[in-house]
């Protein structure tokens, strides 16, 4: 039986139940409740979606507070994360899907000004270097309103500026960056995502994610349209190539507000989950430890396209680090599972068939989940 002493847990959130930094409290409680000598980091983790400024925040980051203009025009208080003279910004809580009504979706008006408002007091307080997590959002506008927000002109035939939305992009025929915050030009902007859509065409932004929006068929086709004028026209004015990265890795993430980040910003697009290990000083935590423990709330074939446990397992895996995963549900065989790097996935429906009650007790369950690892590995 292998003896482990030192154990690094690095999972993701639970969706709708618990927190990266809950799982990690809970995973904690159980493996001590078996061994109370176990020495155990945590380091919740994030792939750049929604959570990804709480991961940070846990990991040493200050919270910083800030009133923005929401999905709809409404204000919002949104939070990014501070350290020294890099933050992390993510869209969500500016732009995202959660801070819209209940039943209500404007995927033709639907605004990233918040965001831009959020990356722009980052700047403000000292950072140079901005990751900005995608995923989330309830927006289809390219990233316009971000882009505006941060000093740009977006302009139609008449010399005047643009409404918000993606709709509204079928009308732009200039785009002024001049005005773009000086800020910027000393800055470092990574894009930190999940998805590897093109701008426009059947994989992208529209007409893939546009109708969990509320986008019907009319408007994925408008939204297109308007998105392909958008982009002849913003990487007209961005410089020479700036058009043709609508059709790169992550520019439809978000909405298109990947496009309007690597065009309109000159920012680098990475795997949310490599940026944020990167961050949170993830190698340095790895090498101090005998057993990984990741996870999120539902680890399926989704998990091994660039979600958080899979970025942890093959790190783990390239520095010979064991690697076990603890999830709500398991829809992954043994063999993907190994794949990824990890030898064995423990999911709270295991000690429960019900997926509500496992929800609704997920703290509890993971805690005796993390007893099972604990009699199995420690």
């Amino acid at each position: 039986m292998t003896t482990t002493t030192r154990v690094l847990i690095a999972a993701d959130k639970f969706k709708g139940s618990l927190t990266a930094a809950a799982v990690a409290e809970r995973v904690t409680a159980g493996l001590r409740a078996e061994h109370p000598d176990v020495v155990v980091e945590s380091l919740p983790v994030a792939d750049g979606g929604d959570g990804t400024v709480a991961a940070a925040v846990a990991g040493g980051f200050e919270a910083r507070r800030v009133t923005v203009t929401g999905p709809l025009g409404e204000p919002v208080e949104a939070l990014y994360a501070l350290r020294g003279d890099t933050a992390v910004v993510e869209m969500a809580a500016a732009s995202g899907l959660a801070l819209l009504p209940p039943g209500v979706f404007e995927p033709l008006t639907a605004t990233t000004a918040g965001t831009g408002e959020l990356v722009r007091a980052a700047l403000a307080a000292g950072a140079r270097t901005v990751v900005l997590g995608v995923g989330g959002s309830a927006t289809n506008d390219g990233g316009a309103g971000m882009l505006t927000a941060l000093g740009a002109r977006l302009l139609d035939a008449t010399g005047k500026p643009l409404p918000p939305g993606g709709g509204a992009l079928r009308d732009i025929a200039a785009a002024d960056l001049s005005g773009l915050d000086p800020l910027l030009a000393g800055a470092r902007i990574v894009l930190a995502g999940d998805v590897d859509n093109p701008l426009t065409g059947p994989h992208g932004a529209a007409a893939v994610y546009g109708p969990q929006k509320g986008a019907s068929e009319t408007d994925v086709a408008a939204l297109d349209a308007a998105l392909q004028q958008y982009a002849r026209v913003l990487g007209a004015a961005a410089g020479e190539g700036a058009a043709a990265l609508a059709q790169s890795p992550g520019a439809g993430a978000a909405g298109g507000m990947g496009f309007g980040a690597l065009a309109g910003l000159g920012a680098a697009f990475r795997p949310g989950i490599e940026v944020m290990l990167e961050v949170l000083g993830f190698e340095a935590a790895l090498h101090r430890a005998d057993l990984v423990i990741t996870g999120e709330g539902s680890l399926d074939r989704q998990t091994l396209h660039g979600k958080a446990p899979a970025g942890v397992a093959a790190a783990a895996r390239a520095a010979g680090r064991r690697v076990v995963a603890v999830c709500g549900r398991l829809d992954i065989d043994e063999a993907a599972l190994r794949g990824a790097g990890i030898e064995r996935a423990y999911p709270l429906t295991s000690l429960e068939p019900d997926p509500a009650v496992c929800v609704a007790q997920a703290g509890p369950l993971l805690e005796r989940l993390a007893r099972q690892v604990a009699t199995d590995l420690l």
